[in-house]
């Protein structure tokens, strides 16, 4: 099979490109052809003035992303098109052209964009989804949630709500993929056609191995960037009552100042800010945890994939109870749950596992069972082909329908 996939890049690099170069990798290695259209929201930078003045523009119609990718589909023929992201140097526009030339579109849906200006369903500390099935969605614009202005909040429900009115994402996309059942309702309920959205989980790949038997770990981990949303506030808080277990620290984010002034605060050893580590080095720091630490609060995020890769080396977690992390660890079993933002009751659910360490053991043990009956690249890849396979379907019917 050959597929077209497009992906635009943030100004700064995120979990998105990560997924969009693994399922490359993985068609390939499995030997599919993988043609790459990418574009950065770093060119920006290279922008002269009237560039600028036309990004309003662009966001909602980028003639040359189209451009582009007529040329790209005519010369390469691809067999099926996946999207990952269009924001904001490739637009929703580009996936008439894919139609126009027969091939069906695919849509990975890495954030909540579509039904949230920020695409984080989160506001003033807590969950906020205002702008759910409004167009245009005015929440948003009064409370500045795109990097906290109004103006470039607007002209961000200014495309969503274009594309909305042109029924961009029912007419031309024909699937959707999302990589929890949670988030699929939120989508529903957002307005998409239920019979388009498909929920294919992220996978972990090279498989790290699980860690050995009985080894038990020395610390608690908390991996992914310091901003409000991940839960930094509420884990810092929580380790004021934790005693006799040390929490690693590894990412970077507007809150490393108060991590790094909680590490003066606490006592020696309590906390540990970890230095950027290469793969095999963060397998390694994961594989030496008792349990990875994942306090999001809200229903922003759209998978967690850190989560999985604790679950690939045996390691249990213990996460809020809320959105993906209730979906994905299952409390008493791969993990435990704790009330979101509730630091005495991540506390408690810290000193419950210290208490049981038999328990941890098996729970990291189920882990990776759940890793390898549903997160490897070889099942991913059966559900990623089966939508191509059901969009190609599709397309062939039309043409037939067409005579």
């Amino acid at each position: 099979m050959r597929v077209l996939q497009v992906h635009n890049t943030y100004q700064q690099p995120g979990g998105e490109d990560t997924v969009a170069e693994r399922e490359a990798a993985l068609l390939r290695a499995a030997g599919h052809t993988v043609i790459e259209y990418r574009r950065s929201n770093q060119e920006i930078a290279e922008f002269n003035l009237w560039q600028k003045l036309a990004l309003p523009k662009r966001m909602i119609w980028a003639g040359d992303a189209r451009r582009d990718l007529r040329r790209i589909l005519r010369q390469e023929r691809p067999d099926v098109a996946h999207f990952h992201n269009t924001f904001l140097m490739i637009s929703p526009a580009a996936y008439a052209v894919c139609r126009e030339l027969g091939v069906p579109v695919v849509q990975s849906l890495h954030n909540p964009r579509l039904l949230c200006p920020s695409a984080n369903f989160y506001r003033n500390g807590t969950v906020c989804q205002d702008c759910v099935a409004k167009t245009p969605p005015w929440p948003g614009i009064v409370h500045g949630c795109y990097r906290q202005s109004r103006v470039q909040t607007a002209l961000v429900a200014g495309m969503l709500t274009a594309h909305r009115l042109l029924r961009t994402w029912h007419r031309q996309v024909n699937a959707f993929v999302v990589f929890t059942n949670f988030y699929r309702q939120q989508f529903i309920a957002g307005g998409l056609p239920a019979e388009k959205i498909f929920v294919k989980p992220h996978f972990v790949e090279p498989d790290p191995g699980v860690r050995p038997a009985g080894q038990s770990g020395r610390y608690a981990l908390f991996v992914g960037r310091l901003d409000p949303e991940k839960g930094v506030r509420t884990m810092l808080r929580a380790w004021r009552d934790v005693t006799g277990l040390p929490l690693k620290i590894r990412g970077d984010g507007q809150l490393r100042g108060e991590v790094e002034r909680a590490i003066r605060e606490h006592p020696a050893g309590a906390m540990e800010l970890a230095a950027r580590l290469s793969g095999s080095e963060l397998v390694r720091l994961i594989k030496g945890a008792a349990f990875l630490v994942w306090p999001s609060e809200g229903y922003y995020e759209t998978f967690g994939l850190v989560a999985i890769e604790a679950f690939a080396c045996g390691v249990p977690v213990i996460a809020s109870n809320v959105g993906v992390g209730a979906e994905i660890v299952r409390d008493g079993r791969t993990g435990l749950h704790f009330a979101a933002g509730d630091p005495k009751d991540l506390a408690a659910k810290v000193a419950w596992a210290l208490a049981h360490p038999t328990e941890l053991l098996a729970m990291g043990r189920r882990a990776r069972a759940e890793f390898e009956a549903r997160y490897t690249a070889s099942k991913n890849l059966k559900i990623l082909i089966s939508i191509y396979e059901r969009c190609l379907a599709e397309q062939g019917h039309r043409r037939d329908a067409r005579g």
